[in-house]
């Protein structure tokens, strides 16, 4: 929060609550990075908070801005809100006074010179143009522009990697980054939006187009760097590098090359930064934003977690499934894996440690189930829109194909859990520590919301028709509940929405500079032919391959990210193979998103570990074991289309519970535990076999997975159970 009184007193509990455990679940997690003003500076970001989201809404229902210059005004709003809240060096210490490195004060007000200048030649061109100027002097732009915009931007970016101030206190190295983004946003909405455009990636193309979008690239980078670490940083400056060192590789990496100019000058197009990830973003995305945002402020998310305890907090190992339950919820609104482990874990999981469960699992159960929400329908995480706007499919067909998938996954995530429980004897959660049903389902109509969306959009509705209308409706829905949202309450939802869209605005931006680099070099054609060589010798081959590649492209990156590079780089392969598109964007989507709970690099796994205590490459591997359903299903896709309801109405409800039944015996396999009792390494491979064959699909396989389930059961009975634990799934 930029506030101090919204991120520091969480919502009391009533007098009586009736064993509410979720308080404050709403709350925005603070960043590390995160300034915290005070005075009129947090007035000031508050203004530019609300305005930035109402912006938004504005354009996208009454008063449409044309198309290149809304995501251009997009990008640059999210470059300013990060720089005035996010710092590039740490903050300093009570001990270490109030600044360290002083000298970068300095050194930013003379780079303050160059900015403003350069952002006065931004209104100088603009007076040019207005006066009739086809095309501005090459030399104005190189050195009155260009130069001077470059040697601020590196500068400054440089500067703000020492500049350590105290934790209420403004950075003049970012407010020149500030400067420096608003004069290459006025740049491109001034001269480059205009027929000069037509002229990108050829010789004409003016020179303060490539100076323009190096300048952005890097701001892009930077801010990406502060609000989702290096990891995206560091494959985008790979890519980058490719372009320049491409035409000198071996094998089918080389490519004839581009030059920086020519290059450049398309990076900022609707083939990069401004293509497909920033048109998800300036659209859909801020909108689930915003409506995420509204339901935050009407402690919507409270109920959700408060409802999950009330369902399933008595059986057995209880808060796990309340997490799965929760989580799933949250995950899908919110659209970070990572983010909704902190906001719903801190919850979760210590109430998992209390029932029994390791510090490795409950970390483990969380990470899994926050995953699992980006891949949960309607909404996904937004993966959903960007799957539409990528293949030009259908959002609904996206939604539906989405079903069964969905189940199965969180079928898997909730049976290992219960056979984790069982195995260990665990009990649920006492009456008298929960929230009482009864009253909790008094308000089962705070789900209304979510409900009007999925009505509005498989009526026929708009998606920004469809998300405007659920997020009017949480403020009516409020009225009805104890947190009334007025004036108040919808301002600070328009304001934690501003501050909730800068990370993904950054990475989609971020991103786009790589999808350009594939569009552009043509690498991701030539990876195809590749896929289409492995799989001359064996198709299998080629869809491991495609899955590793995915799951490396996805690594420590959110998932709109992962999945739009995935989707430029593996997709068009897949296809190329034969693949229905939608079956091969979500065999790509899949990967991405369980990316967050891959080894080495699992970010939702880590942030579960830094709340649970646990070690953090354990917690990846449990997560991993637990989330397992989630790599062997999408292979599935390939063999049996049903599983995406591409198949009649029979076909559908066989895969379904054919499939289920598999993924409870891969459960029972994982976790060593089934039929009442442990299972032995004999057993274990025995169910793994049959879950395999019952997930397949075809009548044969179903058959043999059937008689192998049987000689398992009939094992297991000989067996005397471990604990004296109730057979089947509480």
């Amino acid at each position: 929060m930029t506030t101090d009184n919204h991120d520091k007193n969480p919502s009391p509990a009533a007098p009586d609550d009736d064993h509410m455990l979720a308080h404050g679940v709403d709350d925005e997690p603070v960043e590390s990075n995160r300034r915290l003003y005070t005075g009129w500076m947090l007035q000031a970001v508050v203004v530019l908070s609300i305005a930035y989201s109402a912006f938004h809404l504005y354009s996208l229902n009454i008063a449409p801005m044309e198309t290149w210059s809304f995501r251009i005004v997009h990008v640059c709003g999210a470059l300013i809100l990060g720089f005035l809240l996010y710092t590039g060096a740490q903050f300093v210490s009570g001990q270490e006074g109030e600044a360290r490195h002083r000298w970068t004060t300095w050194i930013a007000a003379v780079l303050m010179l160059p900015a403003l200048y350069t952002l006065y030649q931004t209104f100088n061109f603009h007076q040019m143009i207005a006066a009739g100027t086809m095309r501005l002097p090459p030399e104005l732009e190189t050195w009155h522009f260009g130069w001077p915009l470059l040697a601020a931007t590196a500068g400054a970016i440089v500067l703000s990697w020492f500049h350590q101030r105290e934790r209420a206190a403004f950075s003049l190295p970012d407010l020149v980054l500030i400067l420096c983004s608003i004069a290459t946003a006025a740049y491109f909405l001034e001269v480059y939006n205009t027929s000069l455009r037509m002229s990108t990636g050829t010789s004409f193309a003016p020179i303060g187009i490539s100076f323009a979008a190096i300048a952005g690239t890097a701001l892009i980078m930077e801010m990406t760097r502060r609000v989702a670490g290096l990891a995206l940083v560091v494959i985008a400056v790979i890519f980058l590098a490719y372009v320049f060192v491409g035409p000198y590789l071996p094998g089918f990496l080389s490519y004839p090359g581009l030059s920086v100019q020519r290059f450049f000058s398309q990076v900022y197009t609707d083939a990069g930064v401004l293509g497909p990830t920033t048109a998800v973003s300036s659209t859909y995305i801020i909108l689930f934003i915003i409506f995420a945002a509204f339901l935050q402020a009407s402690k919507v998310g409270d109920y959700f977690v408060n409802f999950a305890f009330a369902c399933a907090g008595r059986s057995r190992g209880g808060p796990a499934k309340v997490a799965i339950f929760a989580s799933g919820l949250m995950g899908m609104i919110n659209g970070t894996s990572a983010g909704n482990v902190v906001s719903t874990g801190s919850l979760t999981i210590p109430l998992m440690k209390r029932v029994g469960y390791s510090k490795q699992t409950a970390g483990a159960v969380e990470a899994a189930a926050s995953t699992g929400g980006q891949i949960m329908p309607p909404i996904m995480g937004a993966g959903a829109f960007i799957m539409a706007e990528i293949t030009g499919i259908p959002y609904t067909d996206i939604a539906i194909a989405a079903i069964i998938p969905a189940i199965l996954y969180f079928a898997s995530v909730f049976f290992m859990v219960d056979f984790e429980a069982a195995k260990l004897g665990m009990r649920g959660m006492r009456s008298d520590e929960l929230p009482r049903f009864k009253t909790l389902v008094k308000q089962v109509y705070l789900f209304a919301p979510i409900v009007i969306l999925v009505v509005a959009l498989f009526m026929g509705y708009s998606v920004i028709r469809a998300g405007t209308l659920a997020m009017v409706s949480a403020v009516v829905v409020s009225w009805l509940s104890p947190h009334k949202m007025g004036i108040r309450s919808i301002l600070h939802a328009l304001e934690l929405a501003g501050i909730m869209s800068i990370q993904i605005i950054a990475v989609c931006a971020c991103a786009g500079v790589i999808v350009g680099v594939i569009s552009l070099t043509g690498v991701g054609a030539r990876f195809s032919s590749l896929l289409l060589s492995v799989a001359e010798h064996s198709q299998l081959l080629a869809l491991i391959f495609a899955m590793l590649i995915s799951i490396m492209l996805g690594m420590g990156m959110p998932t709109t990210a992962a999945y739009a590079v995935a989707a430029s780089v593996v997709a068009p392969g897949l296809v190329q193979l034969g693949i229905e598109p939608l079956t091969a964007h979500f065999f790509v989507f899949y990967f991405a998103v369980v990316s967050a709970i891959t080894p080495p690099v699992a970010l939702a796994s880590y942030a579960a570990a830094g709340i649970s205590g646990a070690n953090a490459m354990e917690t990846s591997v449990a997560s991993f074991r637990i989330g397992l359903a989630a790599f062997i299903v999408p292979f599935m896709f390939f063999y049996n289309g049903a599983l995406l309801m591409d198949a009649s109405v029979l076909a559908i409800a066989r895969a379904l519970i054919t499939a289920t039944f598999g993924v409870y015996l891969l459960s029972g396999a994982v976790q060593g535990w089934i039929f009442q009792a442990s299972a032995p390494r004999l057993t274990r491979l025995l169910l793994l076999a049959a879950a395999l064959m019952m997930i397949a699909g075809g009548w044969v396989s179903d058959l043999a997975g059937i008689a192998l389930a049987v000689v398992t059961y009939f094992l297991q009975k000989q067996r005397r159970p471990d604990h004296g634990t109730t057979v089947g799934v509480s």
